[in-house]
């Protein structure tokens, strides 16, 4: 339910799929001294990818390059080839900050690699990027000891101020985007949850933006709202009944989060607000209210109708 599952990247592109590279990541791995494996292109002069003399590498332009915001087009891959993020399913490129890293064969190291206008290939540890980039477990459906296979393009390279100054423009291309996706998507999955409404005999009602609830115990005292922290107990599964995260995983204890704050997928920033304390009931949420078209893991495919059974425990 948490908008951002914990392995995407905080903040690939059709050009590497395109006929102009399509023989991209064919090349054998270099190996870096720290570890880094990777293939690394440049277009040349005809707009054809070339693979890079990994040992011509400016040391100036290199470290002119830190503190600089470059924006990338990139997906990552398990080590069975699972889609785990694309920037093309999320209709945004991703901005990061180039910096140094202490940790050896870092994804940071990857990334001060390329120039603006270069596609990379690269093998990362997984157990690294985790621990010491993420910052968060390694997730059940990634094995430990294996490798991430990262396919990245640089797009651009720029100050602080000029990123942040494009940043709304990358924002709105993004929303009309992810508006037309909707309005492609979600009359199919309105049927989707339709037949499964009647199938399943359930009272439920319709939101505005089309997510489905049934209020199966009452609570007291008015229903949560923004700016409420909310703590709730749920099960997640798909409308096939395959459940793919639930709060027994956690311990069996509640989630905390705030209302209004988009800590989590829109399907339950309005869905929990149709409860009050004490009340439980069924969620079933469209694919463009949930996780969209971008596949979670190997337990929640791309769009994926929702359905959560969630108790409001508490309200503050």
């Amino acid at each position: 339910m948490f908008k951002k599952s914990l392995y995407l990247v905080p903040a690939l592109a059709a050009v590497l799929f395109s006929s102009a590279c399509k023989n991209l990541g064919k090349d054998e791995f270099v190996k870096a001294p720290s570890g880094l494996e990777y293939k690394l292109y440049a277009q040349n002069a005809e707009g054809k990818y070339e693979l890079k003399d990994p040992t011509k590498v400016d040391s100036a332009a290199y470290k002119e390059k830190i503190g600089k915001i470059m924006s990338f087009e990139m997906e990552y891959r398990n080590n069975k080839d699972s889609l785990l993020f694309s920037t093309r399913e999320n209709a945004m490129p991703i901005q990061i900050k180039l910096m140094e890293s202490p940790n050896k064969g870092s994804i940071e190291e990857a990334f001060l690699m390329l120039n603006e206008g270069d596609s990379a290939v690269f093998k990362i540890n997984a157990d690294t990027l985790f621990a010491k980039t993420f910052n968060t477990p390694l997730p059940p459906f990634i094995e430990k000891g294996s490798f991430l296979t990262f396919f990245v393009k640089s797009t651009n390279l720029q100050t602080e101020e000029e990123a942040m100054a494009d940043y709304p423009k990358l924002m709105e291309r993004r929303q009309k985007e992810m508006e037309a996706r909707s309005a492609k998507q979600g009359p199919e999955d309105d049927k989707k949850i339709q037949e499964y409404i009647k199938e399943n005999k359930l009272d439920a009602k319709k939101t505005e933006s089309g997510i489905y609830y049934v209020i199966t115990q009452p609570g007291t005292g008015a229903n949560a709202k923004d700016g409420d922290t909310v703590s709730v107990k749920y099960k997640g599964t798909l409308l096939s009944g395959k459940e793919f995260d639930s709060s027994e995983r956690n311990g069996g204890q509640p989630i905390e989060f705030p209302l209004g704050q988009n800590r989590v997928i829109k399907g339950w920033e309005e869905g929990i607000k149709q409860f009050n304390k004490g009340s439980k009931g069924i969620l079933l949420i469209p694919s463009p209210q949930g996780y969209g078209a971008m596949a979670q893991g190997p337990d929640l495919p791309a769009n994926s109708v929702l359905r959560f059974d969630v108790e409001l425990v508490d309200i503050k």
